[in-house]
């Protein structure tokens, strides 16, 4: 044997006995910290259970720190989420409570978030996580107005970020499927799609109350214009009921951002529009109807916000059958099409089955997730729009690629003014 060969296959065999993997090295159930993915967690209200019971099932996360206005709310999900570590095996860490998210931020071994604020933070937290270098978790819908959406985006982009949106119906069979039986033409040309989700946002009319004393009402209600607490906003944590902040300007977009940012996500993923979306807007020109715009593509295709016997729910009309999706069911007409099985031929949609998992796998390789920030920053500007047309009556048109509408008084609301110091363009 040459002397050279000789040398590198001792080294290879040395390698073989003396390297041993990190995971192995975690011990306790954990990954070694080189190969864990650090997390925190901003806003912890009713929806933050989900996304931490779905996140901690992933082995890499390690959940470090949680942050809240609410103590109450704060100490309760750092309990559960201590026991759920617990519970599955993984090794006993100190979760830490913060009562400002940029002190979280500030920690050089968080390595990402998960922001499930109400929506009119969204915008503010996602740009100063990405300057901070954390990679993002963000509930849908991504942002409360067009201009925020902008912003999440070019930060992510700027500072690399690796950003999934919660919109995880993406990662569901039925969505997928339906979506892919459209793509794919197997109800031949689509002529309409109708839609049923609830009403548009409209103005709060809450009546002020004193805030408890666990809450910090002026931060919650952070960069908006303020207004006095009420319950309704921000429940205790003893009451169940979801808080209804999203149904008012200001936090939120009504039904049509929350339960729409899922449905009309579907719409732009089925029709392939991710990187665009639709050209005009035609509201009903009734005051205060809170059903019957419509929206089209600039191939023709309309949409429809209308009731039509399922809430919650997607009818795809086609030149040669049917679809109707929800997370209840699929099914079609012809009644084969549903559970069809798509050939090697046919065109696949990216493929998720675990939205968590996805965001944990993206973050691993340094690529975008099934719902990348740029998907769901369309699918927000979709229901903005919509909203928008609505309560200004008009027919809009809309300009995907500049992100800019043929109104003046249009072209105002995609953005909104931000109170005191916050401003979510710098970065």
């Amino acid at each position: 044997m040459k002397r050279r060969e000789f040398i590198a296959k001792g080294i290879v065999s040395s390698l073989a006995f003396t390297i041993v993997p990190r995971v192995v090295l975690g011990g306790n159930g954990f990954l070694a910290p080189s190969d864990r993915i650090n997390l925190g967690f901003i806003g912890v209200g009713k929806q933050s259970y989900t996304l931490m019971n779905g996140l901690n099932r992933c082995k890499e996360i390690a959940s470090l720190a949680a942050c809240d206005v609410d103590r109450n709310k704060l100490a309760a999900f750092i309990a559960a989420t201590t026991k759920k570590q617990t519970e599955l095996s993984k090794a006993q860490v100190e979760i830490k409570a913060y009562h400002h998210y940029r002190e979280l931020l500030g920690r050089k071994d968080i390595d990402a978030v998960v922001i499930a604020t109400p929506d009119h933070w969204h915008a503010q937290i996602a740009v100063d996580a990405a300057k901070a270098g954390k990679d993002i978790y963000c509930e849908k819908p991504l942002a409360l107005t067009i201009a925020e959406g902008r912003a999440m985006v070019d930060a992510t982009r700027k500072y690399k970020r690796v950003f999934q949106t919660g919109s995880m119906q993406r990662s569901s069979y039925n969505f997928r499927q339906a979506a892919e039986l459209v793509l794919n033409g197997y109800i031949g040309k689509i002529k309409e799609i109708n839609v049923s989700v609830g009403e548009p946002v409209k103005q709060c009319d809450l009546p002020s109350m004193p805030a408890p004393d666990y809450l910090d009402w002026d931060m919650w209600v952070g960069p908006s214009p303020y207004r006095g607490y009420n319950p309704i906003l921000s429940p205790p944590l003893e009451d169940d009921k979801w808080a209804w902040w999203r149904g008012y300007r200001d936090f939120g977009g009504g039904y049509i951002t929350d339960w729409g940012a899922h449905m009309f996500d579907i719409v732009q993923w089925a029709l392939g529009m991710d990187e665009s979306g639709p050209v005009h807007f035609n509201p009903p020109k009734e005051a205060n109807s809170n059903t019957g715009l419509s929206f089209s593509y600039a191939n023709g295709v309309k949409v429809n916000h209308v009731q039509w016997g399922v809430h919650n729910a997607i009818q795809f009309i086609g030149e040669k059958g049917k679809i109707e999706v929800s997370r209840e069911f699929i099914r079609s007409n012809p009644e084969n099409l549903a559970n069809l099985k798509l050939t090697s031929a046919d065109r696949r949609l990216y493929y998720s089955d675990n939205h968590y998992q996805d965001w944990v796998d993206a973050i691993k390789k340094r690529s975008k997730p099934i719902c990348d920030v740029e998907i769901g920053h369309r699918t927000s500007s979709v229901c903005n729009a919509i909203n928008i047309a609505y309560e200004l009556q008009k027919d809009l048109k809309w300009n995907p690629h500049k992100e800019q509408f043929d109104n003046d008084y249009a072209n105002l609301m995609r953005s909104r003014p931000y109170r005191g110091e916050w401003d979510f363009r710098k970065f």
